[in-house]
């Protein structure tokens, strides 16, 4: 987080006192609320210097091939694979704190005010990546009135049926599926993470060790019972359960708000954190962290504190995720 500036040298009489300890409580604001946030858990954390990000991949090649004694070396290759670009939004905020209550010396007044100006800023990039990543049943969603890419990189929606190959080796794929979950689901969409290929048809070993879901009773349910126990919850004889101890879950209340429909309470996401970070799956790009500066308002004689960032995410490769619960997806029978 940077404080690019402080208030007027003119000022520092009258405000002095309270601009540097509002500056170094909305630093720390900003920094608890980073420490508690799950984007790090869900996106490959990026910082920017350029006014968008374009991230290309390439096709795997043909690799060693069996050669006759003496034989000449083939000649192996690649290509460039599908690409995403990530243009970088801006977002503003501004708070005011009037002169009467700096002259009173209303504190518990100040810091309410400043709460509620980083809260917002941290709310607003919790609610931006669910946006994200719920609106990728889609190909767009609407944040805050304005339309966002969901798509991934080969052009359909990041949860999608109709994943093609660049190269056209290997069939299309699909990473969306509507069962419900439960514990024999979650094995088998996690076989099916596990069995997707690269375009040329190669597997990937893709390993998914997150379950992201919405703050939901009936999933937060279904899914510690699937994994929380070393006994086979379906199983009268106990045996042993595989999934015991192999996971990492997150709930998160913000996809609550994003997710449309009858999803609402059946969404569920795998992801493989590594893979996630290999291949850029799930990307967000931070070109300016949080500045923030004070002036006066000689209108009003009130304080003024404006708040800018910009920031982008999305999808590139579809391969890191995987979706169930989502009407119209593909169905395990």
């Amino acid at each position: 987080m940077g404080v690019i500036s402080k208030i007027s040298d003119k000022n520092n009489s009258f405000y002095g006192l309270s601009a540097e300890p509002i500056f170094a409580a909305i630093e720390k604001d900003v920094e608890q609320f980073e420490k508690m946030s799950v984007l790090k858990d869900i996106f490959f954390m990026n910082d920017s210097k350029n006014f968008a990000e374009k991230v290309v991949s390439k096709t795997s090649s043909r690799g060693f091939q069996p050669t006759e004694e003496g034989g000449a070396y083939p000649k192996d290759d690649f290509q460039e694979g599908y690409s995403q670009t990530f243009y970088h939004q801006t977002f503003k905020n501004n708070f005011a704190i009037t002169r009467e209550m700096v002259e009173d010396n209303k504190i518990l007044d100040r810091n309410m005010a400043r709460k509620e100006f980083t809260s917002g800023y941290g709310r607003l990039r919790e609610e931006f990546g669910a946006a994200i990543l719920a609106g990728g049943t889609g190909t767009t969603v609407n944040f805050k009135g304005k339309a966002f890419n969901t798509k991934s990189a080969d052009g359909v929606a990041l949860f999608s049926t109709a994943h093609t190959s660049i190269t056209a080796g290997t069939a299309v794929q699909s990473n969306v599926y509507s069962n419900a979950f439960t514990d024999d689901i979650l094995g088998q969409l996690e076989t099916k993470m596990q069995n997707f290929k690269d375009d040329n048809g190669n597997p990937l070993a893709v390993a998914p060790d997150t379950i992201v879901i919405p703050n939901v009773h009936t999933l937060k349910k279904a899914v510690f019972a699937a994994i929380g126990a070393d006994k086979d919850p379906a199983s009268e004889k106990n045996g042993f359960n595989y999934q015991f101890g192999r996971w990492n879950v997150i709930v998160w209340p913000y996809l609550n708000q994003f997710v449309t429909g009858g999803d609402a309470s059946t969404i569920f996401f795998l992801l493989d954190s590594v893979y996630n970070e290999t291949v850029g799956g799930l990307m967000w790009f931070d070109r300016v962290p949080l500045e923030v500066e004070a002036y006066t308002d000689y209108n009003t004689g009130n304080w003024n504190w404006n708040g800018y960032a910009r920031f982008s995410a999305g999808a590139n490769n579809w391969r890191a995720v995987i979706a169930g619960g989502v009407s119209g997806g593909t169905t395990i029978s």
